[in-house]
Formats: C-alpha cells, structure tokens, sequence
C-alpha cells in the first residue's frame, strides 16, 4: 500500500484505506474514496491533485492525497 501522493498520473488504482481523523474521513467518503473503490490520478499540479472516482473529477490537496492509500 502507498499513498495517492506516489501513483502515477492515468494509472487506476483500488482504495485500501482512508486515514484521518473521522471528519476528514467521512468528507472523503463522500467525495467517493471508499475503500475497494478505484481511483485514477488525472493530473497534479504543486502536490494538489485532479483524480477520477466513482465517474467525478474531484481536486484534493496533498495532506488529503496523503490519507488515501492505494494499491
């Protein structure tokens, strides 16, 4: 597992965990990073990220990018 912050851009991967505390958490869970979802890395500029799930394009910062592990 590693964070969202290391994937490559285009490369889809499976949500294993989401981290934080449970605010930070459900917020996530609702944008649509729940776990066994996939996730795809659009673009990142300065460590912000433009990532697809769950059919949205959805902007997340980097301490987020951090909370979300992928495999």
């Amino acid at each position: 597992m590693m964070p969202l912050t290391m994937v490559k851009t285009g490369e889809a991967n499976v949500i294993r965990k989401v981290g934080g505390k449970e605010e930070t958490r459900r917020f996530l869970e609702n944008l649509g990073f729940v776990s066994g979802g996939v996730v795809t890395v659009v673009s990142e500029i300065g460590g912000n990220m433009i990532v697809n799930v769950k059919d949205s394009r959805v902007a997340i910062g980097k301490d987020m990018a951090n909370k979300i592990l992928v495999e």
